[in-house]
């Protein structure tokens, strides 16, 4: 499994993500620079969290012009698997590789710390664990609302497009477990093919027992064994 993590100027989880999918999962991972046009020979994309390009106008926004930007959109439109994770997550629906849009905290404050999300739908990332299952994963975002039109948000409970909901440890979902003020409390979302999954919680940040949670290794499991079947 050859897995590409690209950086951006302003990247800051880009070294998480790579440690997990390569030195934790064993997967053969390398950076691809927002310079280059190609992403070589990679299975899968991991577009990870913090600051690109300093955030300007809007998070994510500038990233959709780097010269990286038509290589992922053309492995993503191809069928690869895309994870994008915290800024990620804005730059892909900034490219409009995923519906709705990021907006700021409710309450307009950084967050940063553990929530729980619960497992609702299934693709590459998720499709071994249980639906409603829970997960418990670190935030750190100060434009992680979820936002989109009523119109698009039921085509995504319609399609079953959402990934993840914020909820309690008990898998109870509602407004206090809501970190940021998402609609329908959304926590990560999949495009209408699957292959393409946004999340604003960092799986990476809690992949080995060093850390003290191993939870979201579960994610990059899924995608290694999605691409061992696919194989």
């Amino acid at each position: 499994m050859r897995v590409a993590v690209v950086v951006f100027p302003g990247s800051n989880a880009d070294w998480d993500a790579l440690h997990a999918v390569r030195d934790v999962l064993g997967a053969d991972a390398r950076y691809v620079f927002h310079k280059e046009t190609s992403l070589g020979d990679a299975d899968a994309v991991v577009v990870p969290g913090g600051f690109s390009y300093g955030d300007y106008l809007r998070a994510g926004a500038i990233a959709r012009f780097s010269p990286i930007a038509p290589a992922i959109e053309r492995f993503a439109k191809g069928g690869g698997p895309v994870l994008g994770i915290c800024n990620g997550f804005q730059v892909l629906t900034e490219m409009g590789l995923l519906p709705g849009g990021l907006a700021r905290n409710a309450h307009l404050r950084f967050e940063c710390r553990d929530v729980w999300v619960r497992v609702e739908g299934g693709g590459p990332f998720t499709h071994q664990l249980a639906q409603g299952s829970v997960l418990r994963l670190p935030i750190a975002h100060a434009e992680g609302r979820y936002v989109c039109d009523p119109e698009t948000l039921a085509r995504l409970e319609a399609e079953e497009q959402v990934a993840f909901r914020y909820c309690a440890p008990d898998g109870e979902v509602h407004a206090e477990a809501n970190p940021n003020g998402s609609v329908a409390s959304i926590a990560g979302v999949y495009n209408e093919a699957r292959n393409v999954l946004g999340l604003m919680p960092h799986p990476e940040r809690a992949a080995e027992a060093v850390l003290g949670n191993e939870d979201g290794l579960s994610l990059f499991r899924c995608l290694a064994s999605f691409l061992e079947e696919a194989a």
